[in-house]
């Protein structure tokens, strides 16, 4: 054990030694506002690629979904998704913001949807998502770390201790050197974040025996044939409703329940997959990723980012790694009653079942981790080292982001309109100190509020949609409606999350009523809204101000000519590709390879399900090629795109000034 706590401790202070570094260098290059907030629109290709992949990937990616697929099965890895669904946001949406980054001289979002929507109230809205997001994101980031530590230390480092501890390192560069630091830091994080799942991946598969013993597992765990070591009773007794087991099948299209958690089969039915798809795209969509857009020199990085590092790459380790280490944790131990039947061997040593243990399903990579603690006792503490980096990456860009617009879209707008760089960077760092004092605050005095609020943050962030397809492509939306559509989406997304019920008394329905996310809920109220609104308050002087910025757009952005033909193929490929992957249509994997109560059906020697999420991954990665490349919807703009202001780092030169050529 000491071997291992050594190595630990090793690699935790090179890998703080690299974030102080980065630190220290991001404060001494930071000399005006826009390189402490935006990194002076300079962070290279191969960085931006590496820090947006990380940012998008947090801790949850990491530990929270192996877990997930470890207690719900392959009816949850279609979450797996994400991989393409969180950049498909950035296809959508990050050139666009780019280019009137570039042209206005736009450091946070807030500024850039005040000037268009000529109100301040959208700032401020903004402003609110912003820190609604960040706060419980960053917390649940922070208490995961302190747990794993608390865990693979052996309960030396208690979890509130080891949480503040690891905190500060990240709240000491993040204040320092800006979204420089944050960025250059997150190019590491990103490696050791993929690196650590693969390993640990390869790990939970030679525990159980390797490809065949793992299928011959998930078959064993799955099968319907009653078991006589178990009394008569089946592996799993979760059936759906047409009888097969929820660990291999989603339990239907939809379910009209008050409370998607009390499905018959499991809560991810079709449409509940499709919503929580919308909502990890609210990470993309988030205000912390529009400051990603404005940070970079140029668009070229946005594409490879969105197909290859994201789609391509993390895809493929989701659909593999991550379904390794959650089935395996079954068959080596995590499971007594594979035990009892007979099944596997007890490879974990954890004397009851893991869904016994504090962290539940969360224990499963921490316990993996630690089956290498006698053998390679330097590969726990990197790998350890790979955890902490997967739970800081997003925290870190969220702290640095929000600390921005508290400082641009609040401090300096009301307070002090002509404050200086210098003043700009000392009230970024103090709102980094916010960020982080809030989400420690949270975390250590009420765990239950922190899982509440954990639940809405990417929600929140999934309802800056309207105000982003108003903003990039359709001017019909208008201020009041974007303004009341946002309100009315956040109420909408409270109300049908735990928090509704446990702080605001709801018994009507329950979390995610006819087994829909609330982002979901959320989305259909705001949108709904933003849509009526807009139609009884157009106003011809709003909508010729507004025309400016699509007029622009048209011409830098615009589809080709000779590409509009491929627009409706776009759709067809979109909307396709959403139903069967990630919406109803998933319901035709349960079965089109085989029978998932009868293992010798299966086409490919895997579940069904499990092939067809191989199939729809790869496609998916198409999609995104498609629409980035082909599409050049991720392309540098075929012309230059010329700036207003020589002064990037104030604003208040370009607002309004855009007839200006």
């Amino acid at each position: 054990m000491e071997s291992k706590i050594y190595w630990l401790f090793a690699f935790v202070l090179a890998y703080w030694a690299y974030c102080i570094f980065w630190g220290i260098k991001g404060a001494r290059m930071s000399k005006t506002a826009s390189d402490y907030f935006i990194a002076g629109r300079q962070i290279p290709i191969w960085v931006f690629v590496l820090a947006a992949t990380a940012t998008s990937f947090s801790g949850w990616t990491f530990m929270g979904h192996p877990g997930l697929l470890y207690r719900d099965g392959f009816q949850y890895a279609y979450a797996s998704f994400y991989a393409i669904t969180i950049p498909f946001t950035g296809v959508v949406f990050l050139k666009r913001q780019w280019i009137l980054g570039k042209r206005f001289g736009y450091v946070t979002p807030g500024e850039m949807f005040s000037d268009y929507f000529q109100s301040d109230a959208v700032r401020i809205l903004t402003v609110v998502i912003a820190l609604f997001f960040s706060i419980p994101y960053l917390g649940v980031q922070l208490r995961a770390s302190g747990f794993l530590f608390n865990v693979l230390t052996d309960g030396m480092l208690g979890v509130e201790t080891g949480m503040w501890m690891l905190s500060l390192v990240v709240f000491v560069y993040v204040a320092s050197g800006g979204l420089r630091a944050v960025a250059y830091v997150d190019t590491v994080q990103c490696i050791l974040l993929a690196g650590g799942i693969v390993a640990i991946g390869f790990i939970a598969l030679n525990a159980a025996g390797g490809w065949s013993a793992l299928n011959t597992g998930i078959a064993n765990l799955t099968s319907p044939e009653p078991l006589a070591a178990l009394g008569g009773e089946v592996m799993d007794k979760k059936r759906t409703l047409d009888g097969f087991s929820h660990y291999t099948a989603i339990p239907g299209v939809i379910q009209f329940v008050k409370s998607g958690p009390k499905a018959v089969g499991g809560a991810w039915t079709g449409v509940m997959i499709l919503t929580y798809a919308f909502a990890l795209m609210g990470i993309q969509s988030s205000p912390a990723f529009s400051m990603w857009s404005f940070s970079n020199k140029n668009p070229r990085p946005f594409a490879p980012q969105q197909v290859w590092a994201s789609s391509m790459g993390i895809g493929g380790i989701l659909i593999f790694f991550t379904a390794m280490q959650g089935f395996a944790g079954h068959i080596i131990g995590g499971d007594p009653r594979m035990l009892t039947a007979g099944y596997g061997k007890d490879v974990l040593q954890l004397g009851k079942s893991l869904m016994e243990m504090p962290g539940k399903q969360g224990m499963i990579v921490p316990a993996l981790i630690n089956l290498m603690s006698d053998t390679a006792p330097w590969l726990v503490g990197l790998l350890s080292v790979c955890a902490l980096a997967a739970m800081q990456s997003t925290g870190a860009a969220y702290m640095s982001t929000a600390g921005g617009m508290l400082t641009r879209d609040l401090y300096k707008r009301y307070l002090n309109p002509g404050a200086s760089h210098s003043t700009q960077k000392l009230f970024g760092r103090i709102g980094v100190a916010i960020i982080v004092g809030s989400a420690l605050i949270v975390a250590t005095t009420s765990k239950d509020a922190l899982v509440l609020l954990g639940g809405l943050a990417v929600a929140y962030g999934f309802q800056m949609w309207p105000a982003l397809i108003g903003i990039c492509y359709w001017p019909f939306l208008t201020r009041r409606g974007i303004v009341l559509g946002l309100i009315a989406g956040i109420i909408a997304v409270t109300c049908t999350e735990t928090i509704g019920t446990k702080w605001f008394g709801i018994t009507a329905w329950g979390r995610w009523p006819w087994t829909m996310h609330s982002a979901g809920w959320g989305i259909v109220f705001n949108l709904g809204t933003a849509i009526l609104v807009s139609a009884v308050t157009q106003s011809k002087d709003a909508l010729a101000h507004r025309m400016k910025y699509h007029d622009f757009l048209k011409e830098h952005a615009g589809i080709p000519a000779d590409k509009k033909k491929l627009v409706p193929m776009a759709w067809i490929i979109v909307l396709v590709w959403f139903f069967f992957a990630q919406g109803p249509g998933a319901v035709v994997g349960n079965t089109i390879f085989g029978n998932p109560n009868d293992a010798a059906t299966w086409v490919f020697g895997m579940p069904s399900i499990w092939v067809w999420q191989v199939i729809w991954w790869a496609l998916g990665v198409g999609m995104m090629w498609f629409l980035a490349y082909k599409m050049q919807m991720s392309t540098l703009p075929e012309t230059e795109i010329s700036a207003l202001v020589e002064d990037i780092g104030d604003v208040s030169k370009a607002r309004l000034d855009v007839d200006k050529p």
